[in-house]
């Protein structure tokens, strides 16, 4: 019978803490560009006023949709930490899921939402 490859339950709580610090940081920074977004903190008169100026109109249009690039980005992130976080209820945290070889500890410290190791990761772009 095959052995079952797992971290232990004490390396999946050092995970578990680093991955809801790394959680608490990413809401809080989706929040904040959805504010920026919402114009949640302007006091101004800028999406009421008329303006004239092509060019400041062309620029705030851009930074919009960076905002909203950046704010889905971010979703994403919140969504893979979230995915992360059930795996190590399911006590799966960590395991390469071509090989099922454990991902190195260094890493799931690093890219914390990991499920490829970096020589799978680079074996998929080829």
């Amino acid at each position: 019978m095959a052995e079952i490859k797992r971290y232990s339950d004490e390396d999946l709580e050092e995970f578990r803490v680093i991955i809801e610090d790394k959680l608490a940081l990413a809401k809080r920074d989706y929040n904040e560009l959805m504010r920026q977004l919402m114009n949640a903190d302007g006091n101004d008169v800028v999406d009421t006023s008329p303006t004239y100026k092509i060019l400041e109109e062309g620029s705030a249009t851009q930074s919009k949709e960076e905002l909203i690039q950046l704010a889905s980005r971010q979703q994403k992130f919140i969504q893979g930490l979230e995915a992360a976080l059930i795996r190590i209820q399911n006590k799966t945290y960590g395991i390469d899921r071509v090989t099922g070889e454990l991902i190195p500890k260094e890493r799931l410290r690093a890219v914390p939402h990991a499920t490829l190791s970096v020589a799978s990761k680079n074996a998929r772009r080829k």
